[in-house]
């Protein structure tokens, strides 16, 4: 059985909702009638599905208890969480590594006891105090992995590699997020990255947007599609319009709905399809009412872009898909 449009699984990512409200109290140590409030406010939305960002709640930081009360909370209202996205806990961060890598582990161990089917971790960090005082944070350049670093690339394979163990023996599939700067920077890179980790349910989360809004030169972007979307098992959609003047150095990039910034996901979707992928998608949006524009980008991709019945080609792809049980590759 093959996904179409009206049955792909797209969830909600949860930017809009602060981890802390305005009177300093957590999402994390909330009443579930608060978690209720989020999941309901995102099935109105028009979703079936939410991301359980961490930005918002951290699953990892759950108790057996608490899991069990968030995922019977989404169930009471009506939504399905299928995935996680575990946020700017980079493995390879020189000062805190071995309590993010603790971390990606428990969230891991949490995201099974949830029923999801994937997670999506980076090696992006923490954001700068110069970052965070930018009305758009992309715009002033944050952590860079170092480049032509043997020991630390070394160190990104052996302790992601760890996590995809972890991931495989739990049933899970898991994916790493593009992110500028990092590496998962630039198409050949995250590519290589997943190659030598060499686990077959270790894939891309190919989310182009995170590359496309810098304010300096990028990679073409139909070159980064062709090389990351064969990789892809999971997928963060958003979209950015952007312009450049090469003669004065000059690069903007500000947020916009899928069908209207520089992202052909036309052709990216086209491409994924060509390669197999059956994986969750996540809308996302910065900036005003992201919930509202994340729907619209869920109903363009209904209505425009996936497959409106089975009787579509599908390649053989190059990772495991969901649904699918991972097989290790032997390296």
């Amino acid at each position: 059985m093959r996904y179409t449009a009206e049955t792909w699984p797209i969830t909600a990512a949860l930017l809009q909702f602060p981890g802390t409200d305005a009177n300093g109290r957590t999402a994390q140590t909330a009443d579930a009638s608060v978690w209720a409030g989020v999941f309901q406010e995102v099935k109105e939305a028009g979703f079936a599905n939410v991301d359980l960002f961490d930005s918002w709640v951290r699953p990892g930081d759950l108790t057996s208890e608490r899991l069990d009360e968030l995922k019977l909370t989404a169930t009471d209202v009506g939504v399905g969480a299928p995935s996680i996205s575990a946020i700017r806990r980079s493995v390879i961060d020189e000062a805190h590594w071995e309590d993010n890598l603790a971390y990606s582990h428990r969230t891991l161990d949490a995201a099974a006891q949830l029923g999801c089917e994937v997670v999506s971790f980076g090696l992006h960090q923490a954001l700068t105090t110069e970052q965070q005082n930018q009305l758009w944070f992309w715009t002033v350049e944050g952590h860079h992995d170092p480049v032509g670093d043997a020991e630390t690339w070394g160190k990104a394979v052996s302790r992601l590699r760890e996590l995809g163990r972890h991931a495989e023996e739990l049933g899970l599939l898991m994916s790493l997020e593009l992110y500028e700067d990092t590496y998962l920077g630039t198409g050949d890179s995250a590519v290589q990255l997943v190659q030598d980790i060499g686990l077959t349910n270790v894939g891309l989360n190919p989310d182009l947007g995170n590359l496309v809004r810098l304010h300096r030169p990028i990679e073409a972007v139909h070159e980064m599609i062709a090389k990351t979307v064969p990789y892809a098992n999971y997928w963060h959609v958003k979209n950015y319009s952007r312009d450049e003047n090469l003669a004065r150095g000059q690069f903007v990039a500000v947020p916009a709905p899928l069908e209207s910034g520089l992202i052909n996901y036309r052709e990216a979707f086209r491409t994924a399809l060509s390669f197999g992928f059956q994986g969750i998608i996540c809308t996302e949006h910065y900036g005003g009412d992201g919930l509202s524009v994340s729907a619209t980008n869920q109903d363009y991709l209904r209505s425009k872009i996936l497959p409106k019945t089975q009787n579509y080609a599908l390649g053989t792809s190059l990772v495991a898909q969901g649904r699918q049980q991972p097989r290790r590759v032997t390296v």
